[in-house]
């Protein structure tokens, strides 16, 4: 019902002088159109509550109702909520013009009289109405227009074909309620918002919509509708099909993407599947990445043979489940695309773990692709397809399953070998069949992933030199050894997938005595495990002349320092990094004595747990790192009960998963504390605690539990520097191996004790002190206060001397002289119980 404000307000609008104009009937079988200016206008006649008492036949067409089903209603049924429009019967709203007028005075009207028809506002311009009309209807782009509730009110030819709908079949309805979807529930929301907030939006789906066979892209804009007081009434929607520009933007961004995502894995199997992962559901529907057989061990494939090619299969996805008819990317509501999002991405499903090496025939389209050194470009129905899956059953079957229907076969080519081929497949469901355009795309994909599969090639045959020299240097095993019990754990950086420079070794020593060393080369690699082998070796080598740590770590940065400057002086060597950055700790202990000497050069400090188990870090000077020349080490001697267990280490062991270093020292000072059913369980428990993750650095742990030696193998003598002492010491001799049950060895050890005895006396100073152990071997050691090394030489005939240490070499096992602080020690060890 119109109120007294909507009659004050409508006779304030409209001009009370304005008057019907000519009613004139509209030609039989022509539909209403208020917007034409051939259309009658309407008139209705209300009482003084606005009921309505008599309309014409105009008014009767234009609300699309029989005055049967008018009169006696109110008005305002016929009116928008706003009173601004006509209200059609099917629920539109018409946008024209309408004029009310008072009958009687204005004061007590007794009834009104509406006109409506004409453009509202018109200003002359009725004349362009159906100029207008027909470029709204005609326009190729595909347009639609929504009212203030946002139904559906007009579209153009574009949009209808588009849709699948009449425009009949779609005014005064909700787009969501027509054609179910995301897709479409998300353009209803931002009509809505455009609506509420009279800001412009836009939005690119990827959709197919119900009259097209395949998705497009679409560029749709979405504006507000406007009165002259800027209240928005309406919304219209325009879509373009942007497929073309979509695909070349899409093709750029799948190549720069391969770029960043391709080679981030140094693994042949890895790399292959990036590429996989890349390409599905992007760019194809399937993709199978098969090499030859050499690529995976690190070498280079030879000439193809001449019959059937056997490739191994190192990665294949697909973009839906084998033997579904409909992918999920057909469904509507899935297949979107906002901006700046990739389109048509997707999980997709892998196959069966690849690996499987296949022969593949000579009509195969991967044999092909490498025989021509070319793409190969096919639909599943030409002639040379049809050959190949009449040859290759299996592969016939896979490429049903799959619903193939378009194939691009390309080789793979680096540095002038061939590794393999990729085979790219669409589905007719899903994509456009590859096109010559798809060519150029697939083979700058394939070479991208060439260089980075030839990378992970020469990667794996690096490793692999690497893990076997690091194999044939490290200990392969626990050392047995009576001074001390080993367990030894080494894990190079990301499992076997790398090898590097950490190292250790156990090295027995004259005396029943063990050096204990651990060292770290910065890198990976070869070079860092060859670096590692020198290192190692010089440190054996140091080790067997009895060389005291501080001592041998001065020698090993000595060598370490020339090795450096010939490296530089070569420039065969290239860029190949130095050994400037190694690290190492060098331990002796001796079981006799229970002491344990130290020194490191910038390598961390060993943790040392005792028998009652209080653990620490060993106060050791911690000295410069290897190549640096010039700078001293000190040594640290520590006295260590039976059952003290020192743990040497990388610095890996105690940084890995972004630790500070001393919160690592610290864990695994609690780790070593843990009680253990043995060593080996010890070490294992230690990394599981420490290292329960992947790693980024080598780790190698030694840990040593210390023994001490029986005192009753173990007997010692203080001499006088007296000729006739050598009798007294071999007396003595006589006397203590019967009760060591070494009677058979009395006479040799007689003979060497005799003539080391006799040496110190003769060729150096006092005191002298003789020292025999029993172990694994009869050893037999004479100290003295002289620096000066014997000399082993061959006496002449018709010498009176020189033959007293070249009896002692033939005589026992081995022999040598070792330097102490206090002057030397020459030592022989005798074989006994026939070992």
């Amino acid at each position: 019902m119109i109120g007294a404000e909507q009659r004050n307000q409508a006779c304030t609008t409209m001009k009370p002088d304005e008057r019907p104009g000519r009613l004139a009937e509209r030609p039989a079988g022509l539909p209403f159109d208020p917007l034409d200016r051939d259309t009658p206008e309407a008139i209705v006649v209300t009482d003084s509550v606005g009921r309505v008492t008599h309309l014409s036949a105009g008014a009767s067409a234009l609300w699309g109702r029989t005055p049967e089903e008018v009169i006696g209603r109110p008005l305002a049924d016929l009116l928008t909520a706003d009173e601004t429009a006509v209200r059609h019967r099917d629920g539109r709203a018409l946008d024209t013009r309408l004029r009310l007028f008072p009958l009687g005075s204005d004061e007590r009207p007794a009834g009104f009289v509406l006109v409506a028809g004409g453009r509202p506002d018109s200003g002359g311009t009725d004349a362009n109405a159906a100029l207008v009309k027909w470029a709204f209807d005609q326009h190729p782009t595909a347009f639609v227009i929504y009212d203030h509730e946002a139904r559906i009110q007009r579209l153009n030819t574009a949009m209808s074909r588009i849709m699948g709908y009449r425009e009949d079949e779609m005014r005064g309805r909700f787009l969501a309620e027509i054609v179910p979807g995301s897709v479409y529930e998300e353009i209803e929301r931002r009509i809505r918002r455009v609506l509420k907030t009279g800001r412009p939006e836009y939005t690119e789906p990827f959709v197919r919509t119900p009259g097209e066979a395949k998705a497009h892209a679409w560029f749709m804009d979405i504006f507000p509708l406007k009165n002259a007081a800027g209240r928005v009434c309406g919304v219209a929607v325009s879509a373009s099909d942007f497929s073309q520009q979509y695909d070349s933007r899409e093709r750029l961004a799948l190549l720069s993407e391969a770029r960043t995502r391709i080679g981030t894995s140094l693994d042949v199997a890895g790399t292959a599947q990036e590429l996989a992962e890349v390409v599905v559901p992007r760019f194809a529907d399937v993709v199978s990445v098969d090499l030859l057989e050499p690529v995976f061990l690190g070498g280079l494939p030879g000439p193809l043979p001449s019959g059937p090619v056997p490739l191994r299969r190192a990665a294949y996805r697909t973009a839906f489940q084998p033997g579904r008819n409909t992918p999920a990317r057909d469904d509507p509501a899935q297949d979107t695309h906002a901006r700046n999002t990739p389109a048509r991405h997707a999980p997709a499903r892998d196959a069966p773990a690849p690996g499987a090496v296949q022969r593949h025939p000579r009509s195969s389209p991967l044999v092909r692709c490498l025989v021509e050194g070319r793409a190969v470009r096919q639909a599943v129905t030409d002639d040379e397809i049809v050959r190949w899956l009449g040859d290759d059953p299996a592969q016939a079957e896979q490429i049903r399953a799959c619903g193939i229907r378009s194939l691009i076969a390309v080789p793979i080519h680096a540095h002038g070998y061939t590794l393999g081929a990729v085979l790219f497949g669409r589905r007719a469901t899903s994509l456009e069949p590859f096109g010559p355009e798809c060519l150029a795309i697939t083979e700058d994909l394939v070479a991208r992933a060439a260089v980075c599969l030839d990378n992970a090639r020469r990667f794996t045959r690096d490793r692999g030199i690497a893990l076997a020299l690091q194999r044939s240097l490290l200990p392969r095993g626990p050392t047995v050894h009576p001074a001390v019990e080993t367990a030894v754990r080494y894990l190079p950086a990301g499992g076997e997938v790398q090898a590097g420079g950490d190292w250790f070794d156990v090295i027995p020593l004259p005396g029943a005595r063990v050096g204990l060393a651990i060292g770290d080369v910065v890198g990976h690699g070869v070079h860092a495990s060859a670096t590692m082998g020198r290192l190692r070796t010089a440190v054996r080598t140091l080790a067997d002349i009895d060389m005291p740590p501080d001592e041998l770590l001065t020698h090993l940065d000595d060598i370490v320092t020339h090795a450096e400057g010939e490296q530089g002086a070569d420039d065969t060597l290239g860029d190949i990094p130095g050994d400037i950055g190694a690290t190492c700790v060098y331990a002796v202990y001796d079981p006799v004595s229970g002491t344990c000497s130290l020194a490191r050069a910038g390598h961390p400090a060993p943790l040392l747990v005792r028998p009652d188990g209080s653990a620490g870090v060993v106060d050791l000077p911690a000295g410069p790192p290897l190549g640096l020349g010039s700078l001293p080490f000190e040594a640290t001697e520590l006295t260590l009960p039976e059952g003290s267990l020192l743990a040497l280490f990388t610095d890996g062991l105690v940084t890995g998963g972004g630790r500070d270093i001393d919160d690592g020292v610290t864990a695994l000072r609690r780790a070593l504390a843990e009680p253990a059913s043995s060593l080996e369980a010890l070490a294992d428990s230690v990394l599981e605690t420490l290292c329960p993750g992947p790693r980024d650095d080598d780790i190698a742990l030694l840990l040593a539990r210390t023994r001490v030696l029986d005192r009753d193998h173990v007997a010692g003598w203080d001499l006088p520097a007296d000729p006739a002492v050598v009798s007294e010491a071999r007396k003595r001799v006589r006397d203590l191996l019967p009760t060591w049950e070494l009677e058979a060895e009395t006479f040799v050890t007689e003979l060497v004790v005799s003539e080391l005895v006799t040496n110190a006396i003769r060729y150096a100073t006092g005191p002298i002190h003789l020292q025999l152990v029993k172990e694994r071997s009869l050893i037999c050691e004479v100290s003295d206060a002289s620096s000066t090394a014997p000399h082993l030489r061959r006496a002449r005939l018709s010498d009176e001397g020189g033959r007293g240490l070249f009896m002692v070499a033939e005589l026992t096992r081995r022999w040598g002289t070792r330097y102490t602080r206090t002057g030397k020690t020459i030592w022989a060890e005798q074989s006994i119980g026939g070992v």
